[in-house]
């Protein structure tokens, strides 16, 4: 029931992602006005914005042009929902609401807006190649002062968020912004103070590792060539999800392939 009550709240947050990513790009507010399709303009009733649910009744259609929905929001609204279930049975494996103590309340919702923030850049990122300030500033802030509040040392985290940004800082230098954008510095920051050190390299480690296989897999099927963008900040974010979540397996796992 517990997982259920998780899963449900997931998909809700999942679909308010989606209108933030969309009205982010517009720059309108995304707590004011209601939904509205996007083809015919027809406003959208609480029975068109059941997340999941709706999409699934109404075959990825709007009800009142029939015109196809993207397929973003499905996707989004169950992945929240499905890593908001992976995050509370890491953090309460008791699954138990009885038995959590409040240090572990605070750290499901840290650990909830951080997902909530890495979708919004994942997508942004993946469907307009840009990092937005306005999304990664607030989420390195609240991280910082909830990591210290968990137990963090100040020092872990600056030097995590030195390493992270640092990396990224040199290879823009290096190339002179054209390996990589800004953006990246930012989230190579983001990921230093979500993860603290030494787990922001195996985090580094996972997104150059994705991001390699799917460089390659998409220059050897010509979707792209060697002079073509590819929004690594998709990959980052991935690589901060699976620390998160597997880091220290992960990490075991890579060297006993070794030792």
């Amino acid at each position: 029931m517990t997982v259920a009550f998780v899963f449900i709240l997931g998909l809700f947050i999942g679909s308010f992602l989606n209108v933030v990513i969309l009205r982010l790009r517009r720059q309108e507010s995304f707590i004011k006005g209601s939904s509205k399709c996007l083809f015919c303009q027809h406003r959208l009733y609480p029975k068109d914005l059941i997340p999941l649910f709706s999409y699934l009744f109404l075959k990825g259609r709007c009800r009142y042009c029939q015109k196809r929905f993207s397929h973003q929001y499905p996707l989004v609204e169950f992945f929240t929902g499905f890593s908001f279930v992976l995050i509370f049975q890491k953090i309460v494996p008791s699954a138990d609401w009885n038995l959590i103590s409040s240090l572990q309340v605070l750290h499901l919702l840290d650990w909830w807006v951080i997902v909530s923030f890495l979708v919004i850049i994942f997508v942004y990122d993946f469907k307009y190649y840009l990092i937005l300030d306005r999304v990664v500033w607030p989420i390195i802030i609240l991280s910082f002062l909830v990591n210290l509040f968990l137990g963090f040392s100040i020092f872990n985290l600056v030097f995590a968020a030195v390493i992270g940004g640092g990396f990224f800082f040199l290879q823009f230098i290096v190339s002179k912004g054209r390996w990589i954008g800004g953006g990246d510095i930012r989230l190579g920051l983001l990921m230093g103070v979500i993860l603290g050190w030494p787990h922001v390299l195996t985090a580094l480690f996972i997104s150059y590792v994705l991001g390699s296989a799917v460089g390659v897999s998409l220059l050897w099927s010509k979707r792209k060539d060697w002079g073509d963008k590819i929004p690594f900040g998709t990959f980052l974010t991935i690589g901060t999800f699976m620390t998160m979540l597997w880091g220290p397996a992960l990490v075991k796992w890579y060297l006993s392939l070794f030792y």
